[in-house]
């Protein structure tokens, strides 16, 4: 009994970390055209624009763009996207790199 105990908050803990590690997964047909938008001035220095996207949430939901700072010097945000591998179409989110 007692090492069913641990075992379960162990196996828990590698399902959630799989899901963060930032893969890709299937989703349902590519997403929609891009939604067109107006972007305005920084709001201040070191700011970058990331365009809005869609994102998949067991369907896909407009996110629109927003000012944000990089996590650190030199980091270049990687948009997500849609794409088509054996048979299915999968989604990676956008992160920064």
């Amino acid at each position: 009994m007692k090492r069913t105990v641990w075992l379960v908050p162990v196996l828990a803990m590698f399902s959630v970390v799989g899901c963060a590690a930032g893969g890709a997964y299937y989703v349902a047909p590519p997403p929609p055209a891009p939604v067109v938008g107006v972007v305005g001035y920084a709001p201040g220095p070191g700011y970058v624009w990331i365009d809005g996207f869609w994102d998949w949430r067991g369907h896909y939901v407009w996110v629109p763009g927003y000012w944000g700072r990089p996590p650190h010097p030199h980091a270049v945000w990687m948009p997500g996207r849609a794409f088509y591998e054996h048979g299915r179409y999968h989604y990676k989110r956008g992160h920064w790199r």
